[in-house]
């Protein structure tokens, strides 16, 4: 019994001594094929591979090899402008040493294999139509050439959406742009069969022809370094000749029986939609309006059988047509049914203070930690804004405030709006800059509006006067209130992508001077109006809005400074300050409902 064990213990280290050893995969992209290098030990002839078309892979096993862990591994080739833009080594599952290298391919191409002495060569097309069939004919082993000639006569062209593209340019009209591999044909006299022949040949592109064209005149032609697709455009247009694509195949008729053929399907898919049962169904909407669905499935319907109508109690479709005409409509209400997009607008509005401002850098731009996408302003749509002009504070998150001295002051009154990112810390801050009594938050309102529907954030600020009436004993005298009101219109219209426009009108008012003692204040009015295309979740600023406060300030000696006539002589002049704030408004809208409103980005 030991002799037996040791008699298969040598026997496996015999095996393992023996088997053959895969030193290195190499990657090279040369002009338009892409080479993938096997080096072993020894000669390694029993390579297959095989194409999976619907994964876009190219699959090599490697039958009885070992290979190191650092040979076992997977490189990333999608920098390059090839076909292959990921290679991944590993043992097969299931067996004891057989290796398995997988290729992702950008599209299904072509490939084929050659082995020379130690080294096998997988090279994969980077454009399909790189080979010709002549090409694919010589890969073949080196040794045992046989038995590689059989294993790649069961490899199949893919189809290809490369191929595919090729062959829509072909049979499309207009402006083309071909990209076939470049030959060079010189026929004198030649059968157009014979030459549609040789281009499939060049190709590799399989072709069939109608019987038709043998009878078409004799052709010759000169042509040097053309692509080949262009070739066989030109003899299609000189013979009258019509391709029609299906798949990776081209067939090529004539015109006049390409134009029969198009009439008897035409005549025969006529008959079977007469001859097909009628179905009835009904679908109940819940989000668009029947009425506007009913007017656009009326173009689907079959002529002359097709009927639909709407229940506007139950806001329903009923649709009597053939099962294939109903299936399309289904399809096309799931689309359009959807729920309009509603949004979310949150508004802070805040004073910031000059001092505060200059202490930060507000004068030059408000940094709350965010990198902006851009403050632009637009003299078309801000009022007094300085037109064209772009402003980007570096880093952290930058509104440009209009500074108040220099030779670039702009207009007090006038306002500027920028576009940044999500502000993650921006409640912090503004909660810091309250703490800090630098500025303050005036409000926060928030609304949810739906699609193309204004909605409306105000607040408002009071100010009483007295209003006399009549003069001496009948004079009457009223306190009324005056409004100054800051008003902001906000219009979200959603995009398919995701994107929110914003069409903004801004309305500030605030009291000014008062004519007289008994006279109600003057109101000064401010509005922008402009419209922005931002991200979900992305934050609009406002700002350039300014208000100003006089103060005066007294020192001196306590109690005597304030006796009249004589208190100036124990106090010092009196000290006038004007204080300035600027109102910064900062708008973010968000979508609620993205997923069902079958949008496509979610934040």
């Amino acid at each position: 019994m030991k002799k037996g064990f040791l008699v298969l213990a040598l026997l496996i280290s015999s095996a393992t001594t023996f088997a053959t050893n895969l030193l290195a995969i190499n990657f090279q992209q040369k002009d338009e094929v892409s080479h993938l290098d096997f080096l072993f030990d020894k000669q390694q002839v029993n390579i297959k591979r095989f194409h999976v078309v619907d994964d876009k892979q190219i699959i090599v096993d490697i039958p009885d090899v070992e290979a190191s862990e650092r040979v076992m591994r997977a490189f990333d080739t999608s920098e390059f402008s090839g076909s292959i833009v990921f290679v991944s080594a590993y043992k097969k599952p299931g067996s004891s040493g057989d290796i398995r290298v997988v290729l992702q391919l950008r599209d299904n191409v072509r490939s084929k294999i050659e082995v020379i002495g130690k080294r096998a060569v997988l090279k994969v097309e980077n454009r399909f139509g790189v080979f010709s069939k002549r090409d694919l004919k010589q890969d073949v082993v080196l040794k045992k050439k046989s038995k590689a000639k059989k294993f790649a006569s069961k490899i199949n062209i893919p189809k290809s959406l490369s191929v595919e593209d090729i062959l829509e340019n072909i049979t499309m009209s207009g402006k083309k742009k071909y990209v076939g591999k470049k030959i060079t044909l010189n026929v004198k006299n030649m059968a157009v069969s014979t030459v549609i022949e040789m281009i499939a040949d060049a190709s590799g592109f399989n072709i069939i022809q109608s019987d038709d064209i043998n009878k078409l005149k004799t052709l010759s032609l000169n042509l040097v370094n053309i692509p080949w697709d262009q070739v066989l455009d030109t003899v299609l247009n000189l013979n009258d000749l019509v391709a029609e694509k299906n798949g990776s195949i081209l067939t090529i008729k004539t015109l006049s029986q390409a134009t029969d053929e198009r009439k008897a399907k035409e005549r025969a898919s006529a008959l079977k939609t007469k001859a097909e049962p009628l179905v009835t169904k009904i679908f109940p909407v819940s989000y668009a309006k029947s009425k506007d669905l009913e007017k656009i499935f009326k173009d689907y319907l079959t002529k002359e059988r097709g009927a639909i109508s709407r229940d506007e109690r139950t806001n329903s479709i009923i649709v009597k047509d053939t099962q294939g005409t109903v299936d399309k409509i289904e399809k096309i209400l799931k689309l359009l049914d959807t729920q309009t997009p509603q949004v979310l607008i949150q508004s802070k509005i805040v004073e910031v203070f000059e001092d505060y401002a200059r202490e930060v850098g507000l004068t030059s731009g408000l940094n709350f930690g965010y990198d902006p996408i851009g403050v632009q302003s637009d003299s078309s749509s801000v009022v007094g804004a300085t037109p064209g002009t772009t402003e980007n504070g570096g880093p952290g998150f930058s509104f440009s405030s209009a500074p108040s001295t220099g030779t670039n002051a702009r207009n007090l009154f006038g306002m500027t709006i920028g576009r940044f990112g999500r502000l993650f810390n921006l409640n912090f801050q503004l909660q810091l800059l309250e703490s800090e009594s630098k500025g303050k938050i005036i409000a926060s309102p928030r609304v949810v509006t739906k699609h193309n529907v204004k909605a409306q954030l105000s607040s408002s600020d009071e100010t009483s006067y007295v209003e006399r009436e009549g003069t001496g004993e009948d004079a009457t005298v009223t306190f009324k209130n005056k409004e100054a009101k800051l008003d902001l219109i906000v219009t979200p219209l959603v995009t398919n992508d995701g994107a929110i426009d914003l069409v903004i009108e801004l309305v500030k008012e605030q009291f000014g001077n008062r004519p007289s003692a008994d006279a109600p204040p003057n109101i000064q009015k401010r509005k922008i109006s402009t419209s922005v295309l931002v991200d979900n979740g992305s934050t609009i600023v406002l700002g350039g809005l300014y208000n100003f406060e006089k103060r005066e300030s007294h020192s001196g000696v306590p109690f005597l400074k304030d006796i009249p006539l004589v208190g100036w002589l124990f106090r010092t002049p009196h000290n006038p300050q004007t204080t300035k704030q600027e109102l910064v408004i900062f708008i973010t809208p968000r979508i609620v409902n993205q997923e069902k409103a079958g949008l496509v980005n979610s934040i």
